[in-house]
């Protein structure tokens, strides 16, 4: 009876930690689920503004909005693109992790662009925007390479593998229709019989050679009958002899 209780005593608390465990698994996922739609509408919210603002202001406001918006557009779609590749193509792992190496100078001149949106001195902020424009450049272009490489590699992946299945595709059709590669019964051409040698000294007369001795021998046989004639049948004791007729 001890022996009942303890096992249903473990069983308990084995459920209970099971259940803990997936309470704790499904509040984590719930909080990276509410963080990241958090992210992305903070992340909608702010691209929204930029936009906004690169048409609204003019001046260095105007094109510092002008180049944030044009980095994270491209950091963006880059980052996009490769890890849904990564997941596919195990190369892309590599250029995944050139990429993160990448979006840490991005997100530095991210926050120095942020920073300078709000500085009040436009004469220092006019003077480093060809700084900043050329860093903004070096990075998209950079991003814009890792991403068109990827699609290329997707692209030329895909291609390859619809040739393939184009030519596996022809063979398949070619060997169902069989039949048409064989030469057709009324298309032969019926073999001609072959010409009799002639003989010497008697120019193109036809001869023919002579039998051989089991051929003479049954020419000279007499031919038998294909079937026996017919034999008078000997009467059966019970018929009647026939009558002679009378001469009178």
């Amino acid at each position: 009876m001890e022996a009942v209780g303890a096992i249903v005593a473990l069983l308990f608390v084995l459920f209970l930690v099971l259940g803990v465990y997936a309470t704790v698994k499904a509040v984590r996922a719930a909080k990276r689920g509410v963080d990241r739609t958090i992210m992305e509408a903070r992340r909608t919210v702010e691209d929204t503004t930029l936009r906004a603002r690169s048409f609204a202001q003019v001046g260095s406001a105007g094109e510092l909005a002008q180049l944030r918006l044009a980095l994270r557009t491209s950091m963006r779609a880059t980052q996009d693109v490769l890890q849904a590749g990564a997941a596919e193509d195990a190369s892309l792992k590599e250029t995944l992790d050139l990429f993160d190496r990448l979006s840490v100078h991005g997100h530095e001149l991210d926050d120095e662009l942020r920073r300078l949106e709000r500085d009040p001195d436009k004469a220092a902020l006019a003077e480093r925007l060809p700084e900043l424009r050329e860093r903004t450049e070096q990075i998209k272009k950079a991003a814009d390479s890792l991403r068109w490489s990827a699609r290329d590699r997707a692209r030329r992946f895909a291609n390859d593998d619809l040739d393939s299945l184009s030519t596996q595709i022809d063979m398949e059709a070619g060997a169902l229709r069989h039949w048409t590669t064989e030469p057709s019964s009324t298309d032969r051409t019926p073999a001609e019989w072959p010409e009799p040698a002639p003989e010497g000294g008697k120019g193109a007369e036809q001869t023919w050679s002579e039998p051989s001795g089991s051929a003479r021998q049954a020419a000279q046989e007499p031919t038998q009958p294909a079937i026996t004639p017919p034999t008078a049948r000997a009467p059966y004791p019970w018929e009647k002899k026939a009558k002679p007729e009378s001469t009178t």
